[in-house]
């Protein structure tokens, strides 16, 4: 016996496909969050390496600094002695220890530290002049674009 077809019940088709869109549309969100915790994990290590070059060129210039104050410190010595025009015994010492040091690039010539001196006259209760030493070290990581730089000020009283 056949069924008039206005009567015929139309069955719905089942939904097909989708549990792998589903499964496709999760995978791509896992993957946006893989490669944002892989940026973060990039930054992370280049904020560490430059935190460790900026605390290597403060003890090196600390370390200069506490070498000036234990020698003469009278003007002309500090310039004779440490100044990196004049490449002097202390400076050379110095710069040794800066280029063995791993801040890297900081042993090319364009990148040598420097150290300057200039006179600050006395004034106020203290007539003695003092030497103000600027230290600089320059450095330039693996992928960085330019140089960075440390400078240190030291007032020195002979």
């Amino acid at each position: 016996m056949l069924t008039p077809v206005h009567t015929r019940a139309r069955r719905a088709r089942p939904q097909q496909g989708a549990t792998i869109i589903e499964v496709l549309v999760a995978l791509a969100i896992f993957a946006i969050g893989m490669l944002g915790i892989a940026g973060l994990y990039a930054t992370a290590v280049r904020q560490a390496s430059g935190a460790e070059y900026r605390t290597t060129a403060a003890m090196l210039a600390n370390d200069l600094i506490g070498r000036m104050w234990m020698s003469d410190r009278t003007a002309a010595t500090l310039q004779g002695n440490y100044g990196s025009s004049g490449n002097g015994a202390g400076y050379a010492s110095w710069r040794a220890a800066v280029t063995n040091s791993g801040l890297p690039g900081a042993d090319s010539s364009t990148l040598a530290p420097t150290v300057t001196f200039s006179t600050v006259s006395g004034g106020g209760t203290s007539p003695v002049s003092t030497s103000l030493a600027t230290i600089t070290i320059f450095w330039k990581g693996p992928g960085d674009a330019t140089a960075h730089q440390y400078v240190a000020l030291a007032q020195m009283k002979p």
